[in-house]
């Protein structure tokens, strides 16, 4: 089983400070951290630190300084080989403020994420097959060419559509397997969402509260919820762990409940510690869970 993550690469300029900052006004810093981060190279962290023994490909676009991002993935063993480099188009970047109650607020400037040619998105899928899984998030060019080709090969496409935009109401959709979205992407697809659910899985992360999936067609729901944190730090990445934990729980055949309970086990760690990527655990930092609960 293979997992293609097409995605975003991103440099993170981070700040802490007392509150997320308001209109007007102007906030000292209590410290700075340049990090490697975007929703993309999150995911595949996670994907990889899952440790499930499944191929994880990452395709995506950097600039020239954006090379250690690459460098990084690599080292988790991700297979980058579909990562191109513009020598003209810089890496894309993250302002991220992160405030004293582990609240974030981001900035986002695309950059290379919004240049990816259209000749990569084949290039990358002819090394899946039928019943590969494809993740994407909304941060890069050509997600709806890429939802469009993954499901006529017949991949399974997991989307989560963040940052929510206007554009995604007119995504093709209905070639999406599994549609994973927050409470204020659900809240902005309120509408969709009951049409969506009919041809669709649905994950809805809500955070404190856990996590609720809804099978297509209203054939299955399940409950879980969110493990208890001494202390939040910062929660950047948490959604991006719970992801990336779940969908490769699911390439590993893992069954539904305990890849959500791990998911959530796996984000409540992330959001006890500082940052994005850097704070994603490895599975031997998890719960021991049976090894009936999976079926490689």
């Amino acid at each position: 089983m293979k997992v293609l993550n097409f995605g975003s690469l991103n440099i993170d300029y981070v700040y802490r400070v007392p509150h997320i900052v308001q209109p007007g006004e102007t906030l000292a810093a209590a410290s700075y951290q340049c990090l490697a981060g975007g929703k993309g190279l999150n995911q595949s962290v996670a994907l990889a630190r899952a440790q499930n023994g499944i191929e994880i490909i990452h395709a995506g676009m950097i600039g020239t300084e954006g090379v250690f991002l690459k460098e990084l993935l690599e080292k988790e063993g991700v297979n980058c080989e579909n990562i191109g480099i513009s020598q003209t188009i810089p890496t894309g970047q993250a302002l991220i403020q992160v405030a004293d109650n582990g609240e974030n607020s981001i900035v986002l400037l695309g950059g290379a994420n919004q240049a990816i040619p259209k000749t990569a998105v084949a290039t990358a899928l002819a090394k899946l097959s039928a019943g590969d899984f494809v993740l994407l998030q909304n941060e890069i060019s050509l997600t709806p060419e890429v939802i469009c080709q993954a499901s006529k090969r017949q991949m399974r496409v997991f989307f989560n559509p963040a940052p929510m935009g206007p554009e995604l109401f007119s995504y093709p959709l209905e070639g999406v397997d599994t549609l994973i979205v927050n409470e204020t992407e659900a809240y902005a697809l309120r509408e969709q969402i009951p049409q969506i659910n009919k041809h669709c899985n649905l994950l809805l992360t809500l955070g404190p509260r856990g996590a609720c999936y809804r099978a297509a067609g209203g054939k299955q729901e399940i409950r879980i919820a969110a493990v208890p944190v001494e202390k939040v730090v910062d929660t950047t990445a948490a959604g991006d762990t719970f992801i990336g934990y779940f969908v490769a729980g699911l390439a590993a055949k893992m069954e539904l409940q305990p890849a959500l309970e791990l998911s959530a086990e796996a984000a409540a760690i992330t959001v006890s510690r500082p940052g994005a990527a850097v704070s994603i655990p490895h599975r031997t930092e998890l719960p021991v869970r049976s090894p009936a609960s999976f079926t490689t």
